[in-house]
């Protein structure tokens, strides 16, 4: 068998006529060709697709980074631009030169980590930044559109009390499997209007800016969740404090902010 390989093998490759096509069609025809080929070397073969698969991983990673690089450097020049609603609420100095934006779902495990930044941020940039929440439930967390429903009802009546739900939902995040019972019990804490919240939880108008949130986040390319826009740059996923820092630093280095 193994000499049988081998000396198709010298056949073809002595023949300067054997054309692709030509190849093609005798190990179609003699597939046993190639499997007796992997049998006799099998280490060899084994060695070779490891380093076949190595190398395209490296290759879609060097093409990925600089797909990265460049729209990166694009929104450097043309930021996206979120709309900022005449009753927008922001945690921060509301007229602060940096400006964090964040797309999130209340149930996803990654938002968790990114409340974790964002607190971070909102510190040590204090009195220089300014954050707004923006909702994108995601379909499969069952409890993301509820808890942003009430989010926003609460937020009608205060949007101090709106963050402090905010707050504890991302700090007890797993209580969230209580379902409503956890989140009316979370605005009951807070002292809202009952019976205003159980009317708005529900209305056209709350529902209406959550889509709103939903069809921005599209718009931007955020399919999963947390996405930010620090000043109009897109950030996907939830990025250490430090991703922030260098894009922070990067703006000042091209004059597009002052701190």
């Amino acid at each position: 068998m193994k000499s049988r390989f081998i000396m198709v093998l010298a056949l073809v490759l002595a023949s300067a006529c054997t054309s692709k096509d030509d190849l093609k069609k005798m190990i179609k025809e003699n597939p046993e060709i190639i499997t007796e080929a992997i049998e006799a070397n099998p280490e060899k073969f084994i060695e070779a697709l490891n380093n076949a698969v190595k190398a395209s991983q490296e290759g879609q990673g060097k093409k990925r980074e600089e797909e990265e690089k460049k729209v990166l450097e694009e929104s450097f020049n043309k930021p996206l631009l979120a709309e900022i609603r005449s009753d927008e609420s922001f945690r921060g100095n509301a007229d602060a030169p940096i400006t964090l934006i964040e797309y999130s779902d209340f149930e996803c495990p990654f938002c968790s980590r990114g409340f974790n930044t964002v607190m971070e941020l909102m510190e040590k940039y204090k009195g220089k930044i300014r954050f707004a929440y923006k909702h994108l439930p995601l379909s499969f967390h069952p409890q993301a559109m509820p808890a942003a429903q009430y989010y926003e009802a609460i937020r009608l009546q205060s949007p101090e009390k709106a963050w402090a739900f905010h707050d504890a939902i991302y700090k007890n995040q797993r209580a969230l499997q209580n379902g409503e019972k956890f989140l009316k019990e979370e605005a009951n804490k807070l002292k809202v209007d009952m019976a205003k919240l159980a009317k708005d939880v529900k209305s056209d108008a709350v529902q209406a800016r959550i889509d709103a949130d939903i069809a921005e986040a599209g718009k931007f390319g955020f399919q999963g969740t947390p996405g930010f826009l620090l000043n109009g740059i897109p950030v996907k996923g939830a990025y250490p404090a430090s991703h922030f820092d260098s894009l922070i630093a990067e703006l000042k280095k091209r004059g597009k902010i002052s701190l």
